[in-house]
């Protein structure tokens, strides 16, 4: 006798009662379209996590990361996460005031001490339970290059390595700043794709996770990936084979 009950896909069932039927893909608003990733038996090695769909402050309040990766300048971070984080973080002694205070001091003695150095430099906040690498902008700019990005990265990396102290690690996606807007370079004020600002991490050495912005969660007509690197059938896609 043949047990039938194997032979079909098991029923999928997400929610209770009419939750299936309510949250069906055309009654949605802003939402995302995850692609899944191959089975496999290990986690992959030396990939970034794409946190699709999660938000990150309250994550970092919750104490799920040690350390967070951001941006800071030496003018004004009222409108960015740092200041959110200092202001909320009930072990912090940072302000918004002293975190721009200090970035300020900072770059005024690299001014002085170390003009020729290449920048950005990294800043340490140390909230105790939470560190904050800030990538300090450079001088004179009022935005991050991609460029910026990969030595600023280059740096935090080495600042992680064998610092399980530091893990895990978690990184804001630099898009869709107010405080310090990334552009792809300082020829073009063009925002760049989350793809290359995914590669540029990568190929800095990070391998933490990264928080898009929540205003990238209104892409649902395109698929995402939950990690870098994307699957390698996405450039054969690209270069035209099926």
């Amino acid at each position: 006798m043949t047990d039938t009950a194997n032979d079909t896909e098991p029923v999928v069932r997400l929610y209770e009662d009419d939750g299936d039927d309510l949250l069906t893909h055309s009654e949605m608003g802003d939402h995302i379209t995850m692609l899944p990733e191959a089975p496999t038996t290990v986690d992959k090695h030396g990939r970034v996590r794409v946190l699709w769909g999660q938000q990150m402050l309250p994550d970092l309040l919750a104490g799920r990361y040690r350390t967070v990766v951001c941006s800071v300048n030496a003018e004004d971070n009222s409108h960015g996460i740092i200041a959110q984080l200092v202001d909320l973080m009930t072990t912090s002694q940072w302000s918004a005031r002293s975190v721009t205070s200090f970035a300020s001091m900072f770059s005024e003695s690299i001014a002085v001490h170390a003009a020729h150095d290449r920048e950005p430099y990294i800043l340490k906040y140390d909230l105790d339970s939470l560190l904050i690498l800030a990538i300090l902008r450079p001088k004179g700019q009022a935005y991050l290059t991609l460029d910026d990005l990969a030595r600023g990265f280059m740096t935090v990396s080495k600042m992680l390595h064998n610092r399980y102290d530091r893990q895990p690690v978690a990184a804001v996606s630099f898009l869709g700043a107010r405080s310090n807007r990334l552009v792809e370079s300082h020829e073009s004020d063009a925002e760049p794709s989350f793809e290359a600002v995914l590669r540029t991490m990568f190929e800095s050495g990070y391998r933490g996770d990264v928080y898009p912005a929540p205003y990238m969660w209104s892409v649902g007509h395109v698929g995402v990936f939950p990690s870098y690197p994307f699957p390698e059938g996405l450039d054969r896609m690209r270069a035209g084979s099926s």
